[in-house]
C-alpha cells in the first residue's frame, strides 16, 4: 500500500534559516519547497533575541510556503548549540519468565534503565540512543527481541540540551504557528544525509561546521559513539577576513565565498581580488594568497579544536574511515585536501545522498545537510517518532523508537 505524506525539516542556525518541504511516498523524498532566511537572532546556535528569530523562520517558512504551494503545520526542528551535552551509559536488567525469550517490554525496561541519569534542573533530555545490546555476555547485538538469555545490556548514547534554549526555540517555532514533531540533533541529522553505512561501521568523524557552531561526531560499528559541538564556525573566519582585509562585514562574506581558499600554497602570487573599502567609498585591490593567509590559520584552529575533542574522548584512532566535512564552511575550495594532508585521514566534503528528487540541484549544498538530514529523518522515523512532549517519557512508542534507532544506526 503506498503511503504519502507531507514532511518539513527546519534548521534553524546561526546565519541562516532554511526550510525544506517534501512528499514522501514510501521512501521516496521529492522536495518540494525550500525557503531560506538569514538568521538575525541566535548566537553560536542559541536563540539570544526571540522576536527577530521568529521573523526569520517566518520568512523561510513563507518562502517554503510559497514555493510548495502548501501549508506547513509541523516540523522536524534541528537543534544545536554550545549548550549541547552528551554522554555515554549501560544498564542491565533480568530476565526471570521461564522461557527467558526477550521481549520488546524487555528493551523497553533496559533502555529506560539507561536513560535514568542524574540531570541537573537546567538540562533536558533529547534523545537517547542505543548503541548495542549485550545477552548473557555476547556484545554486538542489534536487535535481541526473541533472543533467549537471563541478563540484558544496552549501551547507549545519551544528548542533552540546557532547557531554556531547547524552550527558546520550540517557542520561536511554535510562535509560526508550526508544531514540533520532533527536535533532532543536527549532527545526527547532518550524519543521514552524508555519511554512508560503510564509513559508519568502519569509523568516521563527521564536522559539520555551520555560521556559529562546528558539530562533531564520531561513528564506529554503525553506531553513534560521540557527539560534541565547538562554538567557533564560519563566522569567525568572516570576522578575521574584515579585520585582515579591512573590509565591511557583508564584503568579507562575499569575498569568502568567491575567493576563499585554505591552501596558501595553492594561490599565485600575482592573482588579485576586487575588495570594497571600509565606509563603501571604493575598491581596493588585495592579493588573494593575502586572502587565504587570513583564512587558512582560521581553518586550522576549527579542524585541530575538533580533532582535540576526539582524541580526548580516545576516539583518535577509531575512525579509518577519516573526516566528512560538511556545513557551509566545507564550502571553502581545498577543506578536504588541507584535512587529509594535517591529519593524514581520508577527508572528502559530504555530498547529498541518491533517493532525493525535485528540487536536488538547488539543496545540494553542503549548506542544506542538516535540512535533508531531517527530511530523511522523518520519512526512516515514520511512526516510531515521539511527540515532543512524550521524549522525555513516552513509554508506549519507546519499542518503535529503538527499532528505528537501529535501522538509522546500522545505515
Amino acid at each position: 500500500m503506498r503511503r504519502e505524506r507531507l514532511v518539513v525539516g527546519l534548521d534553524v542556525g546561526t546565519t541562516k534559516v532554511a526550510c525544506l518541504v517534501a512528499n514522501m511516498v514510501d521512501d521516496y523524498i521529492e522536495i518540494i519547497g525550500l525557503g531560506t532566511a538569514p538568521s538575525r537572532g541566535l548566537s553560536k546556535g542559541v536563540v539570544v533575541d526571540i522576536g527577530r528569530t521568529i521573523q526569520s523562520i517566518q520568512k523561510a517558512v513563507d518562502e517554503a510556503q510559497n514555493m510548495a504551494d502548501v501549508k506547513i503545520r509541523q516540523a522536524y526542528v534541528g537543534i544545536a548549540g554550545k549548550h549541547i551535552r552528551s554522554i555515554n551509559n549501560s544498564a542491565t536488567v533480568s530476565i526471570t519468565r521461564p522461557d527467558r525469550v526477550i521481549t520488546p517490554e524487555d528493551v523497553r525496561r533496559v533502555v529506560e534503565a539507561a536513560r535514568t541519569i542524574p540531570i541537573s534542573p537546567d538540562m533536558e533530555l533529547i534523545h537517547v540512543i542505543p548503541r548495542q545490546y549485550i545477552v548473557d555476555g555476547q556484545d554486538g547485538i542489534t536487535d535481541p527481541v526473541g533472543m533467549t538469555g537471563t541478563r540484558l545490556e544496552v549501551d547507549v548514547h545519551i544528548v542533552l540540551g540546557s532547557v531554556t534554549a531547547v524552550h527558546n526555540l520550540v517557542r520561536c517555532v511554535e510562535e509560526v504557528g508550526i508544531g514540533i514533531a520532533q527536535i533532532v540533533l543536527e549532527p545526527l541529522a547532518s550524519a543521514m544525509a552524508v555519511l554512508s553505512s560503510a564509513e559508519k561501521e568502519l569509523g568516521v568523524m563527521l564536522v559539520d561546521s555551520g555560521g556559529g557552531t562546528t558539530d562533531i561526531s564520531v561513528f564506529r560499528g554503525g553506531d553513534i559513539w560521540f557527539s560534541k559541538t565547538i562554538p567557533i564556525a564560519g563566522e569567525h573566519i568572516t570576522n578575521d577576513i574584515t579585520v585582515g582585509l579591512q573590509t565591511p562585514l557583508e564584503e568579507a562574506e562575499r569575498v569568502k565565498k568567491l575567493y576563499g581558499t585554505c591552501l596558501v600554497d595553492a594561490v599565485g602570487d600575482d592573482e588579485k581580488i576586487e575588495v570594497a573599502t571600509i565606509g563603501g567609498v571604493g575598491t581596493k585591490q588585495v592579493s588573494r594568497k593575502k586572502l587565504a593567509k587570513v583564512i587558512e590559520p582560521r581553518v586550522e584552529e576549527i579542524l585541530d579544536l575538533a580533532m582535540q575533542e576526539v582524541e580526548d574522548a580516545g576516539y583518535r584512532d577509531l575512525i579509518p574511515a577519516g573526516l566528512v566535512l560538511t556545513g557551509g564552511t566545507a564550502l571553502l575550495t581545498g577543506l578536504a585536501e588541507f584535512a587529509e594532508r594535517r591529519y593524514g585521514l581520508p577527508s572528502r566534503v559530504g555530498s547529498i545522498p541518491h533517493g532525493i528528487h525535485g528540487l536536488r540541484d538547488i539543496v545540494e549544498s553542503p549548506i542544506y545537510a542538516t535540512g535533508i538530514g531531517l527530511l530523511k529523518y522523518a520519512a526512516e522515523a515514520r511512526d516510531y517518532v515521539p511527540s515532543r512532549r512524550s521524549r522525555s517519557g513516552g513509554k508506549g512508542l519507546f519499542g518503535k523508537l529503538m527499532t528505528w534507532f537501529r535501522q538509522f544506526l546500522r545505515g
